[in-house]
């Protein structure tokens, strides 16, 4: 018996049925079960406290988890949402309900003009940024590579890679003003082990290692770290919303652990290197994918 796969269940008496949503982005709310935000035993130990983080894609999966994680560790909050908004409210309340400020953001970060405004917006609110995760991406499975059309493709790296150049250019000059700054982006596993249906979705991520790796070194003399985390198969909206049923019903099955991963197995990712506790830590990825061993 593989003990882990009963770990990480959101509600363990509870099977996944198959399901699928025919939108993107993709509404945890319709989502059965419930993908786990945050452990109930999660103690917060002031880690962040009264740090600013902007994430965007804060409004479910491992966004969310990211903004109540930090908000227990003694963060304030903004997120970035496309249209989500059932979602977007839950992850507000979610923030309130730790006892700090929460500021949705509705917007098109595939604009460079719409995420200059998103951090003006959280500056204004705030007073300061110390902490942005580039978070938010899309996906679209594709068995033959002539069958990923021009408006997919430029689509896919206009939300998944642009906006990460976009929110830096305009957080840069705030991240800068506070010792122990930092910069997290979001890849994931399909940059280390390929794709073969997902062939732009997997390129995007492998852009954002490099990307990473770069700005690491760029920003090194700044004082502001730039790290990355590149999650395996996590129970998020991003998954119905893109696969049929029968392979969401299956999603995360092969993996070592013999299971999806919950948001929150993530999120303490994140926790973790926006913390002093990464104070020697740029330019790398943590992997929370299940136990594949990744290389590269």
């Amino acid at each position: 018996m593989n003990k882990s796969k009963t770990r990480g269940n959101a509600n363990s008496k509870k099977s996944r049925p198959a399901q699928s949503q025919n939108r993107q982005p993709g509404i945890q709310a319709e989502m059965e079960p419930q993908p786990r935000t945050i452990r109930e035993d999660y103690v917060g130990s002031g880690k962040l406290k009264d740090k600013v983080a902007l994430i965007t894609g804060g409004d479910s999966g491992i966004g969310r988890s990211v903004a109540v994680m930090f908000a227990r560790e003694g963060a304030d909050i903004a997120f970035v949402y496309l249209n989500e908004k059932e979602d977007a409210e839950q992850t507000r309340s979610l923030v309130e309900a730790e006892g700090r400020t929460c500021l949705p953001i509705k917007a098109d970060i595939g604009k460079a003009a719409s995420c200059k405004s998103a951090v003006a917006k959280t500056v204004k609110k705030f007073g300061r940024l110390d902490v942005l995760v580039n978070n938010a991406a899309e996906q679209h499975p594709q068995d033959d590579i002539d069958a990923i059309t021009e408006k997919q493709l430029v689509a896919t790296f206009s939300t998944n890679v642009f906006p990460m150049f976009y929110l830096t250019q305009a957080a840069l000059p705030h991240l800068k003003e506070h010792a122990g700054s930092s910069i997290i982006n979001t890849t994931s596993v399909t940059a280390y082990r390929g794709s073969p249906g997902l062939l732009d979705y997997a390129a995007t991520k492998g852009a954002i290692v490099a990307y990473t790796r770069s700005l690491s070194q760029k920003l090194v003399d700044d004082g502001i770290r730039v790290n990355a985390v590149a999650p395996g198969p996590i129970w998020t909206p991003l998954i119905p919303a893109t696969f049929d049923k029968e392979k969401v019903s299956k999603f995360g099955s092969d993996t070592p652990m013999g299971r999806a991963g919950q948001p929150d197995e993530c999120g303490s990712c994140y926790v973790f290197l926006a913390s002093e506790d990464a104070s020697y830590i740029t330019g790398q990825v943590l992997h929370p994918n299940g136990g594949e061993v990744i290389n590269g």
